[in-house]
């Protein structure tokens, strides 16, 4: 059965603290973008008081201007940072990953439909999970 452990104390050390820090990037994003509409609570609170939702409109804010997707980031490195590799969890991130890539692509059609012209800017300038340099659109 695969099985890869990392013994040394500071490589362990290392990719626990990555672990721990894709779960902190998860939490500060979804904050970022709005912690309670992500998981429906705003809406269902509009639509319990009788009010319409409405849509906060397009924002890049903090880690948005360096990623697109700052919290799917945190996720996969979450998923893939670990001292202790099994063959369930290599499957699992292997899965995941294809599954936040896939997502990603249908995400952002939807975005680009919804948000037109300013997320098609936004897409072309700010990258999609890794926070390299790209040349800014004109």
């Amino acid at each position: 059965m695969l099985r890869a452990h990392v013994d040394a104390p500071a490589a362990r050390s290392v990719l626990l603290a990555l672990y721990w820090s894709g779960w902190a990037l998860v939490l500060v994003s979804s904050f970022l973008i709005d912690h309670f509409g992500l998981f429906g609570l705003r809406q269902a609170w509009a639509w319990m008081r009788g009010t319409e939702w409405k849509h906060p409109g397009f924002r890049a804010p903090l880690l948005y201007k360096f990623v697109r997707h700052p919290l799917l980031l945190g996720f996969l490195i979450a998923f893939w940072a670990t001292p202790d590799l099994t063959l369930g969890h290599l499957l699992f991130s292997v899965a995941t990953t294809g599954y936040v890539l896939v997502g990603i692509l249908f995400e952002e059609r939807d975005l680009v439909a919804a948000l037109g012209a300013e997320y098609v800017k936004y897409r072309r300038e700010v990258p999609m999970l890794l926070p390299l340099p790209r040349k800014k659109a004109d």
